[in-house]
C-alpha cells in the first residue's frame, strides 16, 4: 500500500468521513491503535478499520506500526497538520460566531512582567479593543514567578513573562527576545565608558530588582560578585530605572525599557553589545484549551501578530 499513488479527487471533501480524520488524530495522540481504542472505549478492530478506510480515501499509508506504537509517514505528518488545523477551526466556531454577531462581553485577565516593551502585544490590545469594545481588559504586573503561579492557579487566563524551565501545565509561545544591559547615570564615573571585564564592577553599588530578577542575570551577578554592595532594591523595572537614573546605583535593565533614557543622555549602557545577556519572553496560557470566548479571542489576536512578525 505504501507504493501506491495518492488519490487526487476533486470530490474528496464530499466523500470522506470526517470522523475518520478525528480517529486518526486520536491514534497519533494516544501513540498507538490499542491505546486509542482504550481511550475511546472502542474495539481495536474498529479503530484499525477506520485508519484503513482513511488511508484508502487518500491513497497513501499514513502510519506504520512499530514495537512502541505507531510512526507517521510523510503523508501522515501532512495529514496530522491538516487535521489539527481543522479541529482548531472547529473549536473556534462558537468564539468567532459570537464575535461576528457582536455578542462577546466579559473580562480578559492578563498578568505580565514589569517593563515589558512589545509592539506586537500593544498592537494586539488596540486591535482587540476595536473588534470587541464590550470586553474589559485587566492587566496585572508582577515578578515573573508570580505570573506563572497566577496562570497555574487560574487567577488569570493569559500571561507574558520569562521562565527558566518549562511547566507542563502551561503553553509557551515565544513573543520576543529580551536583552539586558548594565546602566549607570550621568553622575557615575563610568558614564561614557564601556566595561570589558565585569569584575571591574564588583565594588560598585547596585540597584537590584529582587524577585523580578531573571535567573540568568542572578547567575551572572554571582559569578562576577556584582551586587554585593546593594544601594537600592525595586521589584519593578520602571522603579529600578528611576533609582538608577537618580544615581542611587548601577544596575541591569532590559535594553528596550531603558531606550528613552539612553536617548536623553540620562543613562549609559556600560557593556559592549556582544556581552548583553538575552532570553525569551513568552506569551503564556494554561494547557487546557477550554478558555472563555473573550480570552480565546485575545489569545488569537496576539498570535496573529506574532505569526505575522515571524513571517516578515
Amino acid at each position: 500500500m505504501s507504493d501506491r499513488a495518492p488519490v487526487t479527487d476533486r470530490k474528496f471533501a464530499s466523500r470522506v468521513d470526517w470522523n475518520l480524520m478525528r480517529t486518526f488524530v486520536d491514534i497519533v495522540r494516544a501513540g498507538g491503535i490499542g491505546a486509542a481504542a482504550r481511550q475511546l472505549n472502542r474495539q481495536q478492530p474498529s479503530i484499525s478499520a477506520a485508519l484503513k478506510r482513511l488511508e484508502d480515501h487518500v491513497g497513501a499509508t499514513l502510519l506504520h506500526r512499530t514495537a512502541s506504537g505507531v510512526e507517521m509517514t510523510a503523508a501522515g505528518r501532512a495529514m496530522m497538520a491538516l487535521c489539527e488545523d481543522m479541529l482548531e477551526s472547529a473549536r473556534m466556531v462558537p468564539h468567532q460566531i459570537a464575535q461576528a454577531t457582536k455578542q462577546v462581553e466579559g473580562l480578559v485577565r492578563i498578568q505580565i512582567v514589569s517593563g515589558l516593551v512589545s509592539t506586537e502585544f500593544d498592537e494586539a490590545i488596540a486591535s482587540f479593543h476595536r473588534r470587541n469594545p464590550a470586553i474589559h481588559i485587566e492587566i496585572r504586573v508582577s515578578p515573573w514567578r508570580q505570573v506563572l503561579d497566577a496562570l497555574e492557579q487560574g487567577e488569570v487566563e493569559i500571561g507574558v513573562g520569562y521562565d527558566s524551565s518549562v511547566r507542563g501545565s502551561l503553553i509557551y509561545e515565544p513573543l520576543l527576545v529580551e536583552r539586558q544591559q548594565i546602566y549607570c547615570s550621568r553622575s557615575n564615573p563610568y558614564f561614557g565608558y564601556r566595561v570589558s571585564r565585569l569584575g571591574e564592577l564588583k565594588d560598585q553599588g547596585f540597584v537590584l530588582t529582587g524577585d523580578d530578577e531573571i535567573e540568568q542575570i542572578t547567575h551572572l551577578r554571582r559569578r562576577y560578585r556584582l551586587g554585593t554592595r546593594v544601594n537600592g532594591v525595586a521589584e519593578d523595572i520602571n522603579e529600578a530605572r528611576r533609582l538608577i537614573v537618580q544615581g542611587i546605583g548601577i544596575g541591569f535593565l532590559p535594553v528596550m525599557a531603558a531606550e528613552a533614557e539612553v536617548a536623553k543622555g540620562q543613562l549609559w549602557p556600560m557593556l559592549h553589545a556582544d556581552f548583553e545577556p538575552s532570553y525569551d519572553i513568552f506569551l503564556l496560557a494554561r494547557s487546557e484549551p477550554a478558555r472563555d470566548t473573550a480570552s480565546q479571542l485575545f489569545w488569537d489576536e496576539v498570535m496573529r501578530r506574532i505569526r505575522a512578525q515571524r513571517r516578515s
